[in-house]
């Protein structure tokens, strides 16, 4: 995956979480780590697209938030990655 815009909003499908626990969230489940740049580079331009907003908190972390408009990304986004797989498996299978 070279585009980080799913696996964040991934990540942030499970509710809000400030940058360093995107990383650490995104690690786990994907077993690929992103680099600040990388990470604050791809919140920067979620937020411009409006599926992300950041979060009023008292922390020093700021915590952001998937939109509606983001859920809506992601699914259609999940459902043609499911597309991919389907045929990749099919075509393995095939082979």
């Amino acid at each position: 995956m070279q585009d980080p815009t799913i696996l964040i909003l991934a990540s942030l499908a499970d509710g809000d979480k400030h940058g360093y626990a995107i990383m650490e969230d995104i690690q786990v489940f994907a077993g690929i780590r992103l680099g600040p740049g990388t990470l604050y580079g791809a919140i920067s331009r979620l937020e411009q697209r409006g599926w992300i907003r950041a979060v009023k908190s008292e922390a020093r972390r700021q915590p952001y938030r998937i939109t509606a408009e983001g859920g809506q990304h992601l699914k259609e986004q999940l459902a043609l990655l499911g597309q991919v797989v389907r045929t990749g498996n099919r075509r393995m299978r095939e082979a």
